[in-house]
């Protein structure tokens, strides 16, 4: 039977009808794919945040960025960057002795600083100028006394802010010219830090500071949130860059003698003897090599001028 002209229309509608058909079943394919793969990102984040709240750790941070309208992955990816960076941080202070092993979660959370800077002056002046306590009230804000009890222990009075407080100072560990280990006490608040000095060139040192605060009372407490004490102690740290640079007075009452574990291994007298010793034995060798250049220069009497 021959077809009609009205079965070729059909005929193209059917074949278009499957192609459609195809093109549906495709789309709602990858639509399922994609739809999986977003439920299993999810379920990854999902997986994260219940560990975290498991655990403890980041989750308040990051439920205040999903506030502020962070979606949820980046909310996470910026708290684990975060985290990385704590890590450095953490090593960084391990290094010199700091750190908060002894914390315990629910602990009032410590105000960790860590500052270089690079003086135009010889390593050993910088040293002797950081020994002098009595003298930092003259040059900074937020220390208004200092009082030596002993070569182990000083009473510092200090300020932050409208508040004033008074604490007590250990030293743990001091090195000539190396560095110098701390920790204070006070009814407010305690602290452990670390300063070390880095010859660069012979008239440029570096200065690596650590300290870690640890805040008591409401006042304190409040202030840390704003990192106030981290902020005098920066300025305090510049205002004493600025000093060691441009004053012209020699530190002559620098204290050279070896602390420790809080105790005094080498006073100062010791260790100025020992530079002197050295220093006379360095002369010494110093004339005597002259001595043995010149005798080399000398003619010998036994030889005879030879004749003109």
């Amino acid at each position: 039977m021959t077809r009609t002209a009205r079965e070729t229309p059909d005929s193209g509608d059917s074949g278009l009808g499957r192609v459609r058909e195809e093109i549906s079943n495709y789309l709602g394919a990858h639509v399922g794919h994609l739809a999986e793969k977003a439920a299993g990102r999810l379920t990854d984040l999902t997986g994260h945040l219940t560990d975290i709240a498991d655990n403890g750790g980041t989750l308040p941070s990051i439920g205040s960025r999903l506030l502020h309208g962070e979606s949820p992955v980046k909310a996470l990816l910026s708290e684990k960057a975060k985290d990385a960076k704590d890590t450095v941080v953490d090593k960084a202070k391990e290094a010199f002795g700091g750190g908060g092993g002894g914390r315990k979660p629910g602990d009032t959370k410590v105000t960790s600083i860590i500052e270089v800077l690079d003086v135009g002056v010889p390593l050993r002046t910088v040293y002797d100028h950081w020994t002098q306590y009595d003298k930092f009230s003259g040059f900074t804000k937020g220390v208004r006394n200092v009082s030596q009890s002993d070569e182990v222990t000083s009473d510092w009075k200090t300020k932050v802010g409208p508040s004033t407080r008074s604490f007590t100072a250990t030293v743990q560990e001091q090195v000539p010219d190396e560095r110098i280990v701390w920790t204070s006490e006070g009814s407010k608040a305690t602290t452990r830090g670390a300063v070390s000095f880095h010859e660069l060139a012979p008239s440029l040192t570096r200065i690596v500071l650590v300290v870690e605060y640890y805040p008591s009372g409401f006042f304190e407490k409040t202030g840390n949130l704003w990192r106030a004490q981290g902020r005098r102690l920066r300025l305090d740290f510049k205002h004493f860059q600025r000093y060691v640079t441009l004053t012209d007075e020699e530190p002559e009452d620098a204290w050279r003698g070896e602390i420790r574990d809080g105790e005094v291994v080498r006073t100062h007298e010791e260790a100025m003897e020992e530079e002197e010793a050295a220093q006379a034995e360095e002369d010494d060798e110093w004339v005597d090599e002259n001595e043995e250049e010149d005798e080399e220069d000398e003619p010998d009497e036994d030889e005879e001028e030879e004749p003109r």
